[in-house]
């Protein structure tokens, strides 16, 4: 009788970025066809610096290797001018390195960032943009429960998800 093959056991993790894994986490590369939807991990980085009151930027981690990026905004005001009082968490940015992308990868990083919501208690609803148009991400939000908002930030379609609706799950 042939062994039987076993596949590995997946050990996702959400991780601070870290002088140990600072190097791995901004090797992280979309496809190529995908550069102009998502900007670099170092990007992120450089906000999260300008910006520690309200960014949570992590290392997507299985096992021991570094496969995305995620970094969520937390309680910001939405837009200040027009209503001061509108303020949101959410994702600010999901890089998926090319090679691991399908795995669910993303749809676990999401459902951590929706329980990272959830867990600070402070909103019921957590909020995404993305670019509008073909190979864009707004087929994986829409599966994931998020709702168009009618707003756009920037050029980017603004969707959002209830905390009390049924939570992504990790794939």
């Amino acid at each position: 009788m042939p062994d039987l093959i076993v596949p590995p056991q997946r050990t996702l993790r959400l991780e601070p970025v870290t002088a140990d894994n600072f190097d791995a986490v901004c090797a992280v590369q979309v496809r190529p066809d995908q550069g102009h939807l998502v900007s670099p991990v170092v990007k992120s980085l450089a906000e999260a610096y300008v910006h520690p009151a309200s960014a949570w930027p992590r290392a997507i981690v299985d096992g021991d290797v570094v496969v995305g990026f995620v970094m969520a905004f937390h309680d910001i005001a939405w837009d200040p001018a027009t209503d001061p009082g509108d303020r949101r968490s959410g994702i600010w940015r999901l890089n998926i390195d090319a090679g691991g992308q399908g795995k669910g990868y993303g749809r676990f990083a999401v459902n951590a960032v929706v329980e990272e919501i959830r867990r600070r208690g402070t909103h019921q609803r957590a909020y995404v943009s993305w670019h509008i148009g073909p190979g864009g991400p707004e087929p994986f939000y829409l599966g994931l429960g998020f709702t168009p908002t009618g707003e756009l930030s920037g050029d980017q379609r603004v969707g959002v998800l209830t905390l009390d609706a049924t939570a992504p799950r990790a794939g």
